[in-house]
């Protein structure tokens, strides 16, 4: 009998411990419907402008360069922003900082349309910037809280779909609405952020009990950290080994999004054929939103290492056909436009979900916050230095110049999809 009772308590302290991973699918957790919702409205208004802004300015008289430069200070002012909502997380609460930048994302839109010159553009730019760097540290943050470790990948996935989804609807469709009705219809879109507002308090709501139940059991976090506990740390300081771990997938993701940002960017003056355009962009976003979702599982179950390297190659590969597709300015090659940004699709949501997914496995849950501000700022840095650069060097050279170059940026990060990284899912309260 004592033996009975000393193996139920041995069973129910495991349990305790280590509490079970949410049943059904993972879009169907608590929390998780109000987060994809207002992750979906957030993006759908940002993706529907990301080509078209760049497109306004150039009706104002901007050039190549001065048309990257909108988003180029876009996602500064986002970089800029995102070490800052980890703090500010804490201090005001999910539900209001959430909100305040989906409100700095979805309000200034329509306002484009007082003028096409490019000052307004760059000022309204820098605003969307700050609630675009406040939603994505917020999101990526709060969706690492809502699951356990062993789901992460799979919630990033979700995650990824929300994101992906009006992506591949939007940024396609956003050049020929402006071309075709107008661009009234594409900034109108562009408020879709405000819609997400209302999901905001509910979300905070299950976060808050969510933290209140872990409160009753015992921390159980065993990952290994670099925050100066134990002799491993060899007298570096906390911050030093806290970088060090987030550094990698960081640079990785750079890399692609260096390459995402800047076809999704200039794909509409790359191509010499509007439905190619149009055809190309959406089979980027399409094939990045089936990857982002589909790798999440085969992350959780086989870790993240295995699918880096293949994916660095696919997207120098599909940056090298797409220089080769636009060589004509006059002639674009369709199908190897087509091909080209496929697999730079491919690549660009892999990295997104794997790269996220190895920096939340390298801290504990009390540094989410951090790892999440990390990964968007190598989102988001890449997706500038793209914009900026490739506009640059299209003005100065050419677009399939540009294009190499960023294959080139690419291929130097293959190096770091063989290091070691963090062994994968751990366990925490």
């Amino acid at each position: 009998m004592a033996a009975c009772v000393a193996r139920v308590g041995i069973v129910l302290s495991n349990v305790s411990q280590n509490p079970p991973v949410t049943p059904g699918p993972v879009w169907r957790a608590p929390g998780m419907p109000a987060l994809l919702v207002l992750t979906a409205a957030g993006f759908g208004g940002f993706s529907a402008l990301l080509p078209v802004v760049p497109l306004w300015a150039v009706n104002g008289g901007a050039n190549e360069a001065g048309a990257g430069l909108v988003n180029g200070l876009l996602l500064l002012a986002t970089v800029l922003t995102q070490p800052f909502v980890p703090r500010l997380l804490i201090r005001l609460g999910t539900g209001r900082v959430l909100a305040a930048g989906l409100a700095l994302l979805g309000v200034p839109p329509l306002l484009f349309l007082i003028s096409d010159d490019l000052t307004w553009i760059l000022f309204l730019s820098a605003v969307r910037g700050i609630g675009f760097g406040i939603l994505t540290v917020a999101g990526s943050t709060v969706v690492a809280n809502l699951v356990p470790r062993a789901q992460h990948g799979a919630a990033i996935g979700a995650y990824g779909a929300a994101i992906a989804v009006p992506q591949v609807i939007l940024i396609p469709a956003g050049p020929w609405l402006a071309e075709s009705v107008g661009f009234w219809t594409v900034f109108a879109l562009g408020t879709l952020p405000v819609l997400g507002i209302s999901s905001a308090p509910r979300l905070a709501r299950i976060l808050r009990q969510q933290e209140a139940d872990r409160a009753l059991r015992p921390p159980t976090d065993t990952t290994p950290l670099p925050n100066g506990g134990g002799s491993s740390s060899g007298g570096a300081s906390p911050l030093r080994l806290l970088a060090g771990s987030l550094l990698r997938p960081m640079l990785l993701l750079a890399g692609v999004t260096l390459a995402g940002g800047a076809l999704i960017t200039f794909a509409p003056q790359m191509s010499s054929v509007p439905a190619a355009t149009a055809g190309g962009l959406a089979l980027l976003t399409l094939s990045a939103a089936v990857t982002r979702w589909g790798i999440g599982g085969l992350a959780d179950r086989h870790g993240a290492k295995p699918f880096l390297w293949p994916l660095v190659v696919i997207s120098v590969f599909g940056l090298v056909l797409t220089a080769l597709a636009v060589q004509n300015p006059d002639d674009t090659g369709v199908l190897l436009f087509l091909a080209g940004l496929t697999l730079v699709g491919i690549a660009y949501g892999g990295l997104q979900n794997l790269t996220l997914l190895l920096s939340l496995a390298a801290v504990r849950r009390e540094q989410y916050g951090t790892a999440s501000a990390v990964w968007n700022i190598g989102f988001d840095l890449g997706t500038a230095v793209g914009s900026v650069l490739i506009g640059t060097l299209a003005a100065g050279l050419s677009f399939p110049t540009a294009v190499l170059v960023a294959a080139g940026i690419s291929l130097l990060t293959l190096p770091l999809a063989f290091l070691r990284g963090p062994r994968g899912p751990r366990v925490d309260r």
